[in-house]
């Protein structure tokens, strides 16, 4: 599905607001209920608006405490790869987990409550079979935050 001006609009507008109602939306892009409606059916069911989130201000649930973990593995074959999946996926401290190229095999981006969560959640992490090394820092601030790519026309 190519995108037109219209269609980026709704996306950028339910970028800022996923929860902005049809006639809001309809306003905002100049177009009919109806119009908008199909517009959004198609957005849908092409794939191309994945899904509508909530996300969750971290100091709300009492997690203070962001860091990217660099993991590096022994090999990224067979058993350590299962299981490090495995952890992550039932660790809802790691919010990300990339696979990536250069010197570390994984980036874990993790949002926890303070150090002591952190050094226990970075223990497990390191007894994993076939961990070799992990690097772990601290983020500071955030400069830019985007959930999601700019939507271009024509695409």
């Amino acid at each position: 599905m190519s995108l037109d001006s219209i269609d980026v609009k709704i996306l950028e507008v339910l970028q800022n607001n996923a929860r902005v109602s049809i006639s809001d939306l309809s306003k905002q892009v100049n177009l009919s209920l109806s119009a908008v409606s199909e517009r959004l059916r198609k957005l849908e069911n092409s794939n191309i608006i994945e899904q509508y989130t909530t996300i969750i201000k971290p100091s709300a649930m009492e997690k203070e405490l962001s860091v990217l973990m660099l993991v590096s593995l022994e090999n990224t074959t067979g058993s350590t790869v299962k299981e490090l999946q495995a952890f992550v996926d039932n660790a809802d401290e790691i919010l990300e987990c990339h696979h990536i190229t250069g010197e570390y095999d994984y980036a874990l981006k993790i949002t926890t409550k303070n150090t002591e969560t952190l050094e226990k959640l970075m223990s497990s992490i390191k007894s994993i079979n076939g961990v070799r090394h992990c690097q772990t820092n601290v983020i500071l601030s955030s400069s830019k935050k985007r959930y999601s790519v700019v939507p271009i026309a024509g695409k």
